[in-house]
């Protein structure tokens, strides 16, 4: 069985290797390892400013199986603003697979909501100028969706254009999943989907098709329950999969098939494997 984290941060806590080593030994470690130990775990390495994006790279250089993006989160978009760091040195690596993670965040509103739109615009604009997919973040207050009503527009022109995206971390409603999902996204499902209280993502997940599903860690957030408010990694991708396998009705074997296949076709990563 292979899975595949299609978005975690490595923000430099150990070597990439002792990092992916202690990875798969969790994976392997009760309760995780109890429904399945992946033969092959793929992951992809999301930059949030210039620093974490190279170190995303340096892990990518490290790991076979593993992938980066380099973008700037909506948290960081003031400060981007400011150094106005050269993200061009990326454009061509082998292992760039993604511009992200970027797009606004209106629930802490680290840098202004103006700011957070002409910096998701820009790197936008780098995706389809590098033909790659975006990593999209959207988050809002509380019974609010500015934040996503804001990100659908830009969104839409977006994808008008030819950009791909996926809108990571996916916590919005039925109907703002179909709406992405007529743009042609994918949508990531974390281990929230285990929280008692998130029956707004588990509704959604009924309307995701197969074939735009994906699922992630957003480690060192959002640790799945059993582990929920410890450090997360991608060594809980299981218990992710296997709570998406229970809502769909389907096998464990099932959901981390097609979800790494769309992972894989969806960053365009792992041909000839």
């Amino acid at each position: 069985m292979e899975l595949f984290d299609t978005h975690f941060h490595y923000y430099g806590e150990s070597s990439p290797g002792e990092y992916f080593r202690n990875v798969l030994a969790a994976a392997a470690a009760p309760p995780q390892g109890r429904i399945g130990v992946p033969d092959r775990l793929w992951l992809m390495a999301a930059g949030g400013d210039y620093l974490e994006s190279c170190r995303s790279r340096e892990f990518a250089q490290v790991v076979d199986t593993a992938c980066f993006a380099a973008g700037v989160h909506p948290h960081s978009a003031e400060k981007f603003l400011a150094e106005r760091n050269d993200f061009g040195e990326f454009r061509g690596h082998p292992k760039l697979k993604a511009i992200g993670e970027l797009g606004l965040d209106y629930f802490y509103e680290q840098s202004a909501r103006k700011v957070q739109r002409e910096v998701f615009a820009r790197f936008l604009d780098l995706a389809l100028e590098w033909d790659l997919p975006a990593i999209v973040h959207l988050r809002d207050r509380d019974r609010e969706w500015s934040a996503y009503e804001d990100g659908y527009e830009l969104l839409a022109p977006f994808a008008e254009r030819g950009g791909r995206f996926v809108i990571h971390c996916f916590s919005g409603t039925p109907d703002w999943a179909r709406k992405f999902l007529a743009l042609g996204a994918y949508l990531g499902v974390t281990g929230m989907v285990t929280f008692n209280r998130a029956e707004n993502i588990r509704e959604a997940l009924r309307v995701i098709p197969d074939d735009r599903l994906l699922i992630e860690t957003d480690s060192p957030y959002l640790a799945p329950v059993p582990h929920r408010g410890t450090t997360n990694h991608p060594g809980f991708l299981m218990l992710v999969a296997a709570r998406v396998a229970e809502e769909r009705g389907r096998t464990v074997e099932e959901i981390a098939a097609l979800t790494t296949a769309n992972g894989m076709r969806f960053y365009r990563f792992g041909e000839g494997r």
